[in-house]
Order: C-alpha cells, then structure tokens, then sequence
C-alpha cells in the first residue's frame, strides 16, 4: 500500500515538473534595453521579417504547384489565419514584455514541457526559413549574372538527382548564411536606420511590381484556355494557404521586440495589425500582377518574379526586382542569424538546453557558440536541401506555434495570473482591476446551475475543458479535411462523428465562456475570448491537416529528437527545477524524521 501511494506521489510530482510555470525576473540585460523603438520601427521590423518571404519565395511554388491564379486567394486565407493568432501576441507581448516571443508566453501560461516544444519548432523554423531564403536570395543573384555561378557549378562540381536534395550545392547560399554570421559573431546587428533604408527599397520595388505588373496584365492568363482562375480547386487553395501561412509571422519578430519599444502596450498591437495588413495587401496583389502578366504553368518556382519580366522582354524590370529581393533578404537573414542564436540562449538560460549555448562573448556580448553552431547548420542546409523541399517544411512549425499561443491565451486569462516580480512590477502594460472576480470561477448567473465543477480548484475545470476543445477541435478537421472514405468510414459514421465533435466543441466553448477572465485596464487584449483563441486552433489544425505527408515526417522526428533532449536533459537541469530542490530536500528530511 506504502509503495503505490510512493509511487502515485511521484508520477503528481513527475507530472508537475512538465507544467511548472516559469517564474520571471527582469534581467539586468532586460533593465538595461533602451526603449527606442518606434511604432515605425516596429512596423518596419514586422514588414521585413515577412516582405521576403511571401513575394520572394513563396508566390511562384505556390502559383505554380498548387492554386495557379488563385494564389492570392490562398495569401488571404492565411491572412486570416495569421490575423487570430497576431492578436493573441499581441496580448502576450504587451502583458509579458521580453524576449523569446512564443517560447516565454508558453512558459508563463501553459508550462515547460509545451515551452520546450514551442521554442524546439521556433528552432526549426529559423533553420528552414533562413536555409528557404538563402537559396532564393543566391538564384537572384545568380539572375542577375545571367546563371554564370549554376553553369560554373554544374561544369566543375557536378549535378545530381537525389529526393529532397538539390541539383547542385550551392555554395553562394551557403557561403551568405556563413558571412552574415561572421558579422554578427563582430556584434554587427540590424540597426534601425538599416532596416528602414532596405525597407523603403522594398517597399518601392513592391510599388514598382504592383504598377508595372497590372500594366503588362493580360487577363486571359486567368481564362479556362490556360487552367482557369482555380485549376487544382478549392483542396489546392487551402493547400496553399497552409504554405502561405509563414508569410505572415512578422508579427511575433514584433512581440519579441516589446521590451524596446516605446510604448509597448499601444504600439505592439498597432505595429502587429499594420503589419499583417500591408503584408497580405502587398502579397495579394503582388500574386495577381504576377498571374497576370505571364500564365501559371510558365513560372519559374525559385525566381518568379524576375523570370515573369523577363519572359515579357522586360529583363531591366527583372534586374531591378532582383535588386529590390535581395536588399529585402538581407534584412532577413541577418536577423534570422541574429534572433536564432538569442532563441537558443534563452532556452539554455532557463536550463532546458546545454549550458554551452548561455556562452556570450566578452567584448561584443553575442552567444558565439549558437551563432557558431547553428550558421554552420543553416548553412549546410541551405548548401545541400531542394528549395520545393525546404518550402515544404516551412509552415508546419509556425501552424503548431500559434496554436500553442492560442491555447496559451485561454489559460493566461482564465487561470491566476502567475507569481512573478517582473509581471508585477510591470505597471506600464496595464493593472487588473481590483474588484474583479477570482479568474477560473464560474459567473455568478451560472454557479446554481452546473455543479459538477464545483469539487475543482479554479482553473482546473478550464484545464479539461480546453482540452477536450482542441480534441474536438482535431477531430472535426479531421472529418472536414479527410471525409468518411479517407477514413474508411460508412456515411452514417461520418456524419455521426462530425455532429458529435461539432457538439462537443461548442459545449466546451461555451463552459469556457462561463468562466471568470482577467480583466486588465488600459492594455489590449485579445477581443471575444474563448472564441477567438478557438478559432485560431480551429483554422491552424485545418490548414496543418493540408500539409504534406512529408511535413508532418520531418516535423515529428524534429519533435521526438526534442523530446529525447528535454527528458534527457531539460527536464533535470531546469532553473524552476533548481527552485524546487530545497523545498524537496526539506519535505524528504521530514519524511525520514517522521520514520
């Protein structure tokens, strides 16, 4: 009997550890941040982690692979998508102001475990994101010596055809990725003026494109002669969509960005909305001057807007559009070289990763063994990976991200706050009210009639709920994406499943919408909670559900390999684990006084 309640008592302890909250304190680092940004810094900041990689990289593989014309239809959809999960950041980065963007928010509200994994994915997605970019930013300068450095490469290298892999490496990709680690290693960051200086050329390349694009436009490119508007259907667009969706992930580059800013609470979630909105305007636009101009089977995947000018004799149109991206992908490159490595070290610092990585160098004060480590690796993907592979693997890691925020944001509202100096001491970003109601609790009009959550401690009947929502949530995808046949289900089962998780997920909205919410004053919050949290999840999952098989291989052996590092490693070495060792020691002496 003493040996099964040992050990009841320690798988509570072991699941404990996995939901630990982080306790924040403000660094010296922290302390010592000017806040110099400007609401246009900040915009400008969102624009150029995001203007490079849906009209640079994206648009052509999208057009031509998998909604044609309908591209820009597929840019909205992922709008949309990106508008639910920008406004949960921007809640989190007014109320939890500091770096790590989604890695933080996750470890103030949902725990360590879901922490880890969301800053794991964070990790993949730089790496894919900057290996993506460099190859497009090395064929537009390759364009530019009319593809001098391929035919040099294929002549005294050689070539070869081998799944996921190029045709050739690419040593100009790898070769930008190592300098602009070089720079930063130097301390050389992205300064303001430098970003605002790329940013107006993009922008008036941008310009240039949308003018000169509709002004070649021949509408019959969009005819059923040539595909019609949507050739690969509605399934295609919402493919598209899910590929899409990276293109607007400008916005946590901003959340993160809060400790600097000015005013964080009135300019982040400014700076977050007029951001997304110039980003969908411009990659909307951009997509159908482009499918205008030249018919979708014709584009040329890794440099489409370049090759677009060019196959109507415009080739200086070309030069300057190949210009205008790689002043654009500059920009990202450096700071995905800069904010990887920062990623890297905020997770070492609280003990989830190796200590190695908290390294930072005396005179330029930058973590050189990440930027070392993780340039290198960047690089090697970028020398060896297919673009369309790289592509592939892009979206997966931002979908499941904003999903996590999502869900964060229902538990950071509806729980007590967490203890924490720094929230506490963060008068800037807003107070709760000091009447308000105990979150977790049920609204006084509805305690007489459900009874059941009585028994818990508030919060803990939020718990289950919110997760029997994501569950319903993931099974109504399911049955909208993969349909009964897909499933090898009857009709009547198909319908009785997709009615059932229906019911569930509006009962379990509805519960968690009976719930007592923090309320904060003079600080933005996200608009209608629960639902607007949910339907993040609900659009996420669907738009994960398209995504190719492939995706979701690679995605799962990044995760178990993560998991292998945080079990292994993370989980003895955490710093709230270190908190917990003195009280745990103290508790053990007891026992043993008691025997």
């Amino acid at each position: 009997m003493a040996h099964e309640l040992s050990s009841t008592t320690s798988l509570s302890h072991f699941c404990q550890k996995l939901n630990r909250l982080k306790t924040l304190e403000e660094s010296t680092t922290e302390r010592s941040l000017r806040h110099h940004l400007t609401m246009l810094d900040l915009i400008l900041l969102g624009m150029g982690t995001t203007g490079s990689v849906g009209l640079y990289v994206l648009v052509g593989t999208v057009a031509k692979e998998m909604a044609g014309p309908a591209v820009l239809v597929s840019f909205g959809v992922a709008a949309v998508a990106s508008l639910l999960g920008a406004l949960c950041y921007a809640e989190f980065g007014v109320r939890v102001p500091g770096r790590g963007s989604a890695y933080l928010f996750t470890y103030v509200s949902m725990g360590e475990l879901w922490a880890f994994l969301v800053g794991w994915n964070t990790i993949l997605g730089y790496l894919i994101g900057g290996a993506a970019v460099a190859r497009v930013w090395s064929s537009y300068v390759d364009a530019i010596f009319s593809h001098r450095i391929r035919s040099f490469t294929m002549a005294h290298v050689g070539s070869w055809q081998v799944l996921f892999l190029a045709q050739y490496p690419d040593f100009l990709a790898a070769g930008v990725i190592l300098l602009a680690s070089a720079l930063v290693s130097y301390g050389v960051g992205v300064s303001s003026w430098l970003n605002r200086t790329f940013s107006a050329i993009n922008l008036v390349v941008i310009l240039f494109i949308i003018i000169l694009g509709f002004m070649l436009a021949r509408p019959h490119n969009w005819s059923a002669e040539e595909g019609g508007f949507a050739p690969f259907g509605f399934s295609g667009i919402i493919d598209g969509a899910a590929t899409c969706f990276i293109a607007f992930q400008g916005f946590g580059a901003i959340a993160a960005s809060s400790m600097e800013a000015q005013n964080p609470k009135r300019a982040v979630p400014i700076a977050i909305a007029i951001s997304l909105g110039l980003a969908a305007g411009t990659n909307i636009l951009v997509s159908a001057a482009l499918t205008f101009m030249v018919p979708w089977r014709s584009l040329d995947p890794d440099l489409a807007l370049t090759d677009a000018f060019n196959q109507r004799g415009y080739s200086w149109a070309g030069f300057i559009v190949a210009a205008g991206a790689i002043c654009a992908m500059n920009t990202f490159l450096l700071r995905t070289v800069i904010f990887l490595p920062r990623m890297v070290h905020a997770m070492a610092a609280d003990g989830l990763f190796f200590q190695v990585f908290t390294y930072m160098h005396p005179q330029t004060l930058v973590p050189i063994v990440g930027i070392m480590v993780f340039g290198v690796l960047v690089a090697f993907l970028a020398l060896l990976l297919d673009f369309k592979a790289l592509v592939q693997f892009m979206s997966i890691s931002a979908l499941l991200n904003s999903t996590i925020v999502a869900t964060s944001i229902v538990m950071l509202r509806i729980h007590k706050s967490p203890p924490s100096s720094f929230l506490g001491s963060a008068s800037p970003v807003g107070t709760e009210q000091a009447s308000a109601p105990e979150p977790g609790k049920l609204r006084p009009a509805l305690r007489p009639y459900p009874s059941f959550p009585g028994g818990y401690r508030p919060g803990a009947a939020v718990a289950w709920a919110l997760g029997v929502l994501v569950a319903s949530a993931i099974t109504l995808d399911c049955m909208l994406v993969f349909g009964g046949s897909a499933l090898h289900l009857p009709p009547w089962g198909h319908t009785l499943l997709l009615l059932l998780s229906s019911v569930v997920f509006l009962l379990s909205l509805r519960f968690l919408g009976a719930h007592q919410q923090q309320r904060r004053e003079n600080a933005f919050q996200v608009p209608m909670v629960p639902l607007t949290p949910a339907l993040s999840i609900l659009l996420n999952v669907f738009l994960m559900l398209h995504l190719s098989y492939l995706n979701w291989l690679s995605s799962s052996i990044w995760l178990l390999i993560g998991l292998v590092v945080y079990f292994g490693y993370g989980i003895w070495h955490s710093k709230e684990n270190q908190r917990e060792l003195p009280g745990l020691t103290a508790t053990c002496g007891g026992l043993e006084e008691m025997v």
